[in-house]
């Protein structure tokens, strides 16, 4: 069974900066996109940050230039360096493997910008 991990949410304040991380098991890791979503309460899942097998990467307009996408494919492993950060960041981030009709989900982590 494939699992997902995140971890490194928290509460920050505005401006300050979070680094999230998903490990991942079972998992080809680098044959497979990964991504990460958020969702804040009452709003619908977005689409935050992507990066391809080969390291492509690409962003939502509302994070370009604050947030970076990476992968460490010796670790299994997808970072989200989030800089900058606002309330309207305040969300539960989902970490999320894709390879065809394959899609995996972990269990997401609680990021809070507040003062």
């Amino acid at each position: 069974q494939v699992h997902l991990v995140e971890s490194g949410g928290g509460l920050v304040q505005p401006g300050g900066s979070l680094r999230l991380s998903c490990a991942s098991s079972r998992l080809t890791f680098n044959t497979y996109a990964m991504r990460w979503y958020r969702q804040a309460p009452g709003k619908e899942r977005e689409l935050v940050a992507a990066i391809s097998t080969t390291g492509a990467t690409n962003y939502a307009d509302s994070v370009k230039g604050r947030f970076t996408i990476s992968r460490d494919n010796a670790k299994n492993t997808v970072y989200l360096q989030m800089d900058s950060l606002k309330p309207e960041d305040t969300a539960v981030y989902y970490c999320n493997a894709v390879r065809r009709t394959a899609s995996y989900w972990g269990q997401g982590t609680q990021v809070t910008v507040s003062s």
